[in-house]
């Protein structure tokens, strides 16, 4: 039977897991095992940041994680947090987290859909605030930058850092297929197992496959893709193709240059509005 190595913690009901049809459509062992995990920064770390939270008047939360450091770092440093403080978050799923620390309410909590251009559009909404930036280290370097551009009044601060979990009892050669799904994977991969003779390699993500390639890993399945919106998905068509002896091309990072359009049209934005309050203000002068 050929199992698949797969980089995410084992769901609590594996029928519902988008594998369990693959498990049952190729006949194949699906085995999870996280191959790194998170941790907040001690206050020391914090402190050694020299950022003061009270000098915001905004969070913005990408993960779950960071909302827990930062909870956890206000309490430990005893700051309390005014209530006048608004959250952006980038998804529902972590807004809604919110209400493990704080009563929710929707007048000081926003969040976007997930992607990056909602996740500016709701920051940009709020443009008159002073931002702090919960980041988890590594991270995507967009974020800060484009806010950096954007010239809006934002610290990016650390709150958690993704380490490699211990992979040593993992035997690569048990494996026909490896699923990773960010960066911080890819580099547990290749600190604890090298890059050769490793199994063939199916990735989530672009940030993710760039990180492959630039690793020197031979990629041969990748997700989301305008066809292919899942893992779940390209690892189904890989083995597809496989089990018909079909030659697999090894995936390429593609260029993208919607973000750079994307970016002018904020900037555009903010500058309207900023001409449209200065002519109100002289009108009313």
């Amino acid at each position: 039977m050929n199992k698949i190595l797969v980089s995410q913690p084992q769901p609590a009901i594996l029928e519902k897991s988008p594998f369990y049809e693959l498990v049952q459509k190729h006949h194949i062992e699906v085995v999870y095992k996280p191959f790194i995990r998170v941790v907040g920064v001690t206050l020391k770390e914090f402190r050694a940041q020299r950022i003061e939270i009270l000098d915001h008047t905004a969070v913005i939360f990408t993960s779950r994680s960071t909302v827990d450091s930062f909870f956890h770092i206000c309490e430990e440093a005893r700051i309390t947090v005014p209530e006048s403080m608004k959250y952006i978050c980038q998804t529902e799923a972590v807004a809604l987290y919110l209400q493990k620390y704080i009563i929710y309410r929707k007048r000081k909590i926003s969040f976007a859909d997930g992607s990056f251009n909602s996740l500016v559009e709701q920051i940009v909404k709020h443009k008159e605030e002073r931002f702090l930036l919960a980041l988890s280290e590594p991270h995507k370097p967009e974020l800060p930058e484009t806010l950096k551009t954007l010239k809006l009044a934002v610290d990016p601060v650390i709150f958690s850092r993704t380490v490699s979990a211990d992979l040593s009892n993992i035997n690569l050669a048990d494996y026909s297929l490896v699923a990773l799904y960010s960066p911080s994977d890819i580099k547990a991969l290749v600190e604890q197992f090298g890059t050769e003779q490793l199994p063939p390699i199916a990735v989530f993500g672009a940030g993710t496959l760039r990180a492959a390639v630039e690793a020197g890993l031979t990629v041969l399945a990748n997700a989301p893709t305008p066809t292919v919106p899942s893992m779940a998905k390209a690892i189904d068509i890989y083995l597809q193709k496989v089990a018909k002896g079909e030659p697999i091309e090894p995936v390429q990072p593609a260029t993208d240059n919607s973000n750079e359009e994307f970016i002018r049209t904020q900037q555009h934005k903010l500058a309207k509005k900023t001409r449209t309050r200065r002519t109100t203000t002289t009108t009313t002068k």
